[in-house]
């Protein structure tokens, strides 16, 4: 499955998007909500998204913020795509389409589809993002939802092949999992995560 879909997220730093890129990542989340240890600012997304190739998609994460405020972000940093991760609704995926930007949507509920509020790729996470912990998406009463959607929460280098077989996830993200200490990348942890992924 070498088509396997990886994000990896929380970036902060030059070294870690150029880890990230060289480790063949095919998107690279910055963090714009506020509260986490990895969150940046516009100027600090601008200048790190500037350094990511075309073929590399850019993602503004934000968390319950108000509409106009995301898209004054995601148009100052420059990001290609933008990563909802509260509980907003479809009115907001409405407000943010302009073309040429992905819309994620990051949830910890169970969902049906992707695209259901209007979003190109869905996330599935762990109901405590940013966490490290995984939830459980080995039971037997998972299912996987239909279309494009990423695996979240919990994931590292040991676990990411296992989780892919198991719930046939389209596309994996990790942020936690492949820092050496909370909101620290490891280039080592992001290129062995990157190719356990893709086994």
């Amino acid at each position: 499955m070498g088509d396997l879909f990886v994000k990896i997220c929380g970036l902060r730093t030059d070294a870690d998007v150029d880890a990230a890129v060289a480790a063949g990542a095919d998107a690279v989340g910055f963090v714009f909500a506020p509260g986490s240890p990895r969150t940046v600012d516009a100027a600090t997304g601008r200048r790190l998204a500037a350094r990511v190739p075309a073929h590399v998609l850019t993602v503004g994460v934000f968390r319950g913020q108000p509409v106009d405020e995301v898209r004054r972000f995601a148009e100052e940093s420059g990001v290609r795509g933008v990563q909802l991760h509260g509980d907003e609704g479809p009115e907001y995926y409405r407000a943010l389409r302009t073309e040429g930007r992905t819309l994620l949507r990051a949830t910890a509920e169970h969902v049906r589809r992707c695209g259901e509020y209007g979003e190109d790729l869905l996330l599935l996470d762990a109901p405590d993002p940013g966490s490290g912990k995984p939830w459980n998406w080995g039971s037997a009463d998972f299912t996987a939802p239909e279309g494009r959607w990423l695996l979240a929460g919990g994931l590292t280098p040991v676990n990411v092949r296992e989780a892919v077989a198991v719930t046939g996830a389209w596309g994996v993200d990790v942020s936690s999992g492949v820092e050496s200490a909370r909101g620290v990348k490891s280039p080592d942890l992001i290129r062995a995560f990157v190719e356990a992924a893709r086994g």
